[in-house]
């Protein structure tokens, strides 16, 4: 019989997880873990404990073996600092995507197999199949039946080894399906609400959390108006593909003198491109957006309007450090291009686009003009409906 270990986080999906698991025969243990005490920060409420308490519930329920794993440290280490540097310095980290590679599917899957576990298995609404290429066990990761609920984006930076040893069981679910097999079998969080926010933290007041490392500052805002000359800087001839993929990715460099100070914010690390709450400015016609920040001179630059052409770009380029290839069977050599289907945000619909790869990393160039490209983040990218590949937007 084999033995899986499921992570048990106290909701709906991960409990119905384990319950299929079990009917299919496989020995299932719970592990809950414990990564965070949240009773420090400004939070709505402090969510563990009772998160703790629903796993446990389950577990009993399903007649399960369970236990609570402290992985505090480790999840301040690699989650909670990475946070912290990443606005620090003017970028807008993914502590979702990094929870999942460095939490999840490492030092989970570690204490798993320690456990004498051959698998572990989350609650993601993803699918997982295998193919045989040159004698060589590919494994692959697809989008989930729920196109609503699908969590791809979030596993973007796995291994194939993590990816070998994790089952997905509701891939091929609704999340009313999940529910209703959760009633079905009465379980006793079939009617909890989803969490939200920040991985095994919850809902958070950024800026507050933010503040716990870094200090508010004042600083100016300056509004940039949209028929400003700095957007009429347009070349119309390029010596080749990568120069012109180099101009349309780079990201426009303002100065005071560009547009107009219309008030004063309390730090540039608390903002992020594509911003709207928060900038606490009234009485224009239309919303006001931040289109850059200049975190050494602590300035917000902001657009009125979501069709302000500071928002806009239609190219990225990504580090050749910051390339991950979920099938390095399908990676790109310097010089070649491939067509992709991409999104830089979670649940952003699907965009066309080409891969540009070349020695230093890797250009894309999106089909349409995308809104708020904010380094930090990551640019995941698809052929049809299985996710190939990622990295850190430069």
């Amino acid at each position: 019989m084999k033995k899986v270990v499921v992570g048990l986080s106290g909701g709906v999906d991960s409990s119905v997880a384990a319950l299929l698991l079990k009917k299919k025969g496989y020995e299932v243990i719970g592990l809950f873990m414990n990564n965070w005490d949240n009773s420090n920060i400004h939070t709505n409420k402090c969510s563990w404990v009772e998160d703790s308490i629903y796993a446990m519930l389950v577990s009993q329920k399903l007649r399960i073996p369970f236990q609570v794993v402290e992985m505090k440290k480790e999840y301040k280490k690699y989650i909670i600092n990475y946070m912290f540097n990443g606005y620090r310095y003017g970028r807008t980290p993914n502590p979702d995507i990094l929870c999942n590679r460095e939490i999840k599917f490492n030092i989970f899957l570690k204490k798993a197999i320690d456990l004498g576990a051959d698998f572990i298995a989350t609650g993601h609404y993803v699918n997982k199949k295998i193919i045989i290429k040159n004698n060589k066990i590919i494994y692959r990761l697809f989008i989930g039946k729920d196109s609503n609920k699908d969590q791809s984006y979030f596993l973007c930076q796995l291994s194939q080894y993590q990816l070998e040893k994790s089952l997905f069981p509701l891939g091929s679910f609704t999340k009313n399906q999940v529910r209703k097999i959760a009633e079905k079998n009465k379980l006793c969080n079939a009617s909890k609400k989803d969490s939200q926010g920040l991985c095994f933290v919850g809902k958070i007041n950024l800026s507050k959390f933010l503040q716990q490392e870094i200090l508010p500052k004042k600083g100016e805002i300056i509004n940039i108006n949209s028929k400003s000359s700095i957007y009429n800087k347009k070349k119309k001839f390029f010596c080749s593909k990568k120069e012109e993929l180099f101009f349309l990715s780079i990201k426009k460099k303002y100065k005071k003198s560009d547009g107009k100070l219309i008030g004063y914010h309390q730090g540039a690390p608390f903002f992020t491109k594509g911003q709207r709450k928060g900038i606490s400015l009234g009485g224009y016609k239309k919303a006001l957006f931040v289109i850059e920040k200049d975190i050494k001179k602590n300035i917000i630059y902001t657009g009125m309007g979501r069709n302000h052409p500071g928002l806009y770009k239609k190219s990225l380029f990504i580090k050749e450090k910051d390339i991950h290839w979920i099938r390095d069977d399908l990676a790109l050599l310097d010089g070649n291009k491939m067509e992709v289907f991409c999104r830089i945000r979670y649940r952003q619909p699907l965009q066309k686009a080409f891969l540009y790869k070349i020695k230093n990393g890797m250009f894309i160039e999106f089909e349409r003009m995308q809104c708020a490209i904010n380094e930090g983040q990551f640019a995941v990218w698809y052929i049809d409906k299985e996710l190939i590949g990622s990295g850190i937007i430069s």
